[in-house]
């Protein structure tokens, strides 16, 4: 990787080098002192399409010394790699003339290639992200469904224990409804074309009512005021 001349070495130790998209790319190349007067340059290329990316005599935004004012490093940095930077570098000594500037030592060149930045870390991140927001929503489902179920479950057997247990809500029955004060003359008039059953002390144990719609009584005996909208029968068993 180095011609020597005059006890004169140019060193170009980078082969390959590979970076990525809008990263720096920094390229080595030294010499020793002790060399012909002429400047160093960078070419890209080699040959009659070669193209100069650095020269000591003018600048440029995105190409720059690496070690300012050395005589002996000779390395550049290339900010924001772009796809046009791809190719070989070489970095050349020459020597000055009266005719002009001449070849007198160069490097081995250095093959430059660009790669995307990677997708994957982020993509990854993305999937990690998005698989533990279903498995949030799945959970949060799931909970929703069990807890619906367990409320339905209740309710069922809130509605199904009275029928389990053979009893029922007591509904309360009314006969007529009159003024105050004349329940019983209400209840007589009502009443009165119904057979009498013979009382008993033993009637207040009752072990069934039969209760049934009976025929419109006589309007001779309502009451005035009575509003009687539904009549039954009771039947008493004594024991």
């Amino acid at each position: 990787g180095a011609q020597v001349g005059q006890r004169f070495e140019l060193q170009q130790p980078q082969d390959k080098v590979s970076v990525t998209a809008g990263d720096t790319l920094i390229l080595t190349c030294t010499v020793s002192k002790g060399g012909p007067v002429g400047p160093v340059r960078w070419l890209k290329g080699w040959g009659d399409g070669n193209e100069t990316v650095y020269d000591q005599t003018f600048s440029s935004p995105r190409v720059t010394r690496a070690v300012n004012e050395s005589d002996t490093d000779f390395s550049i940095r290339i900010r924001d790699a772009r796809p046009e930077d791809t190719g070989t570098y070489y970095c050349v000594k020459l020597k000055k003339l009266l005719t002009g500037d001449e070849l007198f030592a160069h490097g081995k060149g250095t093959e430059v290639s660009l790669h995307e930045a990677s997708l994957l870390p982020s993509m990854v991140t993305a999937a990690v992200v998005l698989s533990f927001l279903l498995l949030l929503l799945g959970l949060f489902l799931a909970l929703c469904v069990y807890r619906r179920k367990r409320r339905g479950d209740a309710d069922s057997q809130h509605l199904a224990g009275p029928a389990a247990a053979g009893s029922f809500l007591p509904i309360p029955l009314r006969c007529c409804a009159g003024t105050p004060g004349t329940p019983s003359e209400i209840l007589d008039a009502e009443t009165s074309h119904l057979p009498r059953q013979q009382s008993s002390k033993e009637d207040n144990e009752i072990h069934y009512a039969d209760l049934q719609p009976l025929p419109p009584a006589p309007q001779h005996g309502r009451s005035p005021g009575a509003a009687c909208s539904e009549y039954a029968s009771v039947r008493v068993a004594a024991k």
